[in-house]
């Protein structure tokens, strides 16, 4: 019975979060002008092959008891090239600051490459997720001992002990094993979902958000797509759409709890343009650029943790026996890219912020939504509306 009850909880949170996907507003949807052209879904799986899950944990109000709650936590799982894929693709991520966590990042930064999934959770959860990410991998290979690609599994955090009792871990590995489970493409929830449930921006509820950009280069067309588990930032330093919305928006804080310039962001890029590792590198560094467009400033207690990869040429990087021929975009050529790794950065932090709703968790802790009638009516003052 425990074990049908479990995964009757399961499927309940995946579709949960499928359903948010398809009814919260996002950004465009309020006349918020970004640069750069979208893909289809304005979201990292428009880049082909990405998938996305959520796992959403919500239950319990009131007074924390540790181990008991409230919980507002979860676990989302990026897989680069889906469940099947089982291969690496060139990676490599940056830090700019690194109050934070990311496992595996050692072996990332040595090879160039990327064999897991990434997953993203809280703090506190980090272990057990890894655990899971290393047991759901063994199931899809023979196993045989080490592997860096299934031993050392890309999972890094935010902090979401404000609203979640943290210290009761109830992040499970079933969790982690059904957002990888439950990815897929399309669309992809944003706002208080898998890993982003408990997190805080700017002092407004933050989590998941995600967009992307489509380029036509002379040897064709390519797409840079970005998801972010948003929990940082100052509320006077907040922008959107270049207007300075925090600096209006002084109310709606949390009356306790985290202080201004505390948390985390964690953002993963992916694109199909073929670039190696060290491109790949300064890709992630753009991020920070996105980051600071809406008002972060990689503060000494925010871990930003930004990862980029590549999804082309996945057999070449995988080869075992031979020379690989490896194509790659020129440096010379790679500005565009830059640019659409800062825009869609940039929109999906706002993204998160727009697709959040306001949240009560331990202690009756509240951190409200960012207001979209007051936003609107600020940028419309500013003239700063798309038109």
């Amino acid at each position: 019975m425990r074990i049908a009850s479990l995964w009757a909880q399961r499927v309940l949170l995946l579709v949960l979060s499928v359903t948010c996907a398809a009814a919260k507003p996002r950004a465009r949807d309020l006349g918020i002008p970004f640069s750069g052209t979208p893909g289809p879904l304005n979201a990292i799986t428009d880049v082909a092959g990405v998938e996305v899950g959520h796992v959403t944990l919500i239950r319990g109000e009131g007074k924390l008891v540790v181990g008991q709650g409230p919980v507002r936590t979860g676990v989302t799982a990026i897989l680069p090239r889906g469940k099947q894929f089982t291969g690496r693709v060139f990676a490599a991520r940056h830090n700019l600051n690194g109050n934070g966590e990311m496992t595996g990042a050692s072996w990332l930064d040595e090879s160039g490459c990327l064999g897991s999934p990434i997953l993203l959770t809280n703090t506190h959860s980090v272990g057990v997720v890894r655990d899971a990410v290393i047991a759901w991998l063994l199931k899809r290979t023979a196993g045989g001992g080490y592997s860096g690609d299934i031993s050392l599994p890309v999972v890094s955090e935010t902090y979401d002990g404000f609203l979640n009792d943290i210290d009761g871990f109830h992040v499970k590995a079933e969790h982690a094993a059904a957002a990888l489970d439950g990815a897929t493409g399309g669309p992809v929830a944003e706002g208080n979902v898998g890993g982003g449930t408990g997190m805080i921006a700017h002092r407004f509820k933050g989590g998941i958000g995600t967009s992307s950009r489509q380029l036509t280069l002379e040897d064709g067309g390519y797409t840079v797509g970005v998801l972010v588990q948003a929990n940082y930032g100052r509320r006077p330093n907040l922008h959107i759409a270049g207007v300075p919305v925090g600096r209006a928006l002084t109310d709606l804080s949390p009356t306790r709890g985290p202080q201004q310039g505390e948390g985390s962001i964690v953002v993963i890029v992916a694109t199909d343009a073929p670039l190696l590792p060290h491109q790949l590198r300064r890709i992630a560094q753009r991020a920070s650029l996105g980051v600071g467009i809406v008002g972060g400033r990689g503060e000494n207690s925010s871990g930003d943790l930004f990862l980029a990869f590549s999804t082309a040429s996945p057999d070449e990087v995988s080869k075992e026996k031979g020379l690989a021929q490896v194509n790659m975009l020129p440096n010379d050529r790679i500005n565009p890219l830059f640019n659409a790794t800062v825009d869609a950065t940039e929109e999906a932090i706002v993204n998160a912020l727009i697709a959040a709703e306001t949240m009560t968790g331990i202690n009756g802790n509240t951190v409200h939504a960012l207001p979209h009638d007051r936003l609107i009516e600020l940028l419309r003052q500013h003239n700063a509306l798309a038109r």
